[in-house]
This record gives structure tokens, sequence and C-alpha cells, in this order.
């Protein structure tokens, strides 16, 4: 003779729902991607360590959604990151001494690869310095008239 009591129901409603839920997330994980990025330097292909890789999901207007996410390079400089879900996505990395580096990217695999090349940064232009190359402000040398030209004043 097969028992139910209360006890025994309330463990298999128990076992079902964890079932489900357990099941949903392994469906949900079709949408989600483990990115790899890889932050170097741009003359020299060295490894940059403890780069900031920062993540901004982007809507679909184009704008920047709110929040974001942030990992560092290890030694290698190599960061990692599991659960990014299908779209577009704002890769931002900063470090100490190079050009901030930002991109879209529109996250569509279940697995990425983003190589960033780092550069140096480059000068600042000053109104205030001399600027050999450019003479767009500098005036134009008045022509002296030829002593035979009809241009000559009486």
């Amino acid at each position: 003779m097969l028992r139910i009591g209360n006890l025994d129901m309330r463990k298999i409603a128990i076992g079902v729902a964890t079932a489900v839920l357990l099941a949903s997330v392994a469906l949900g994980q079709d949408d989600m991607a483990v990115l790899n990025f890889v932050v170097i330097r741009d003359y020299s292909g060295k490894p940059i360590r403890n780069a900031s890789v920062v993540m901004h999901p982007v809507e679909k207007n184009g704008k920047q959604s709110r929040g974001g996410l942030q990992i560092k390079t290890d030694a290698d400089g190599k960061a990692s990151f599991d659960g990014v879900p299908f779209g577009k996505l704002r890769v931002q990395v900063l470090a100490t001494g190079f050009q901030t580096f930002g991109n879209d990217y529109a996250i569509d695999k279940a697995s990425m690869e983003i190589t960033v090349r780092m550069k140096r940064p480059v000068g600042q232009y000053s109104i205030y310095e001399d600027h050999p190359e450019e003479k767009k402000d500098q005036p134009e040398p008045q022509k002296q008239p030829d002593k035979d030209s009809k241009d000559k004043p009486q």
C-alpha cells in the first residue's frame, strides 16, 4: 500500500520547482556569452596588466544603459567575463599612460575574444604654441609692383 503524506507531497513539490528553475536557467543560458579580453600595447604587442575593462549595455536607440561592470586584466593582459547578455555592448578600456579606448560590439556568439590595442597619448594642440606647419593665420606678403608696371602710382 502506497501512502503519500503531507511531508512527502511537500518534498515532491520542492523537487519539481527546483527542476523547473534549473531548466529555465539552462534554457536562458543560450542568450548569454563569455567575453575574453586581451589588452596589449599597440607599438610592441606586449600585454598591459591591471587595465580597467568597463562594459555597459547599449539600448536599441544607441544610448548607454545605466550601470555596467568593470573588470581588471591580469599579468598577461587578459580578462574574462561569463554571463554577458546578447545584444549591443559598449566597451571602454582605461590604463595609466595610454589613450582611453572605446568601441561598441554586437554580442551574438556564445564566446567572443576582443583584442584591444592601446596607444600612447599624443600631444594636445594649443593655440598658444607656434605651429610652423600651419600658415593660415599669417598674412600673405604684399606684392611689390614692378618698375615698368602700369599699376605704379603717379
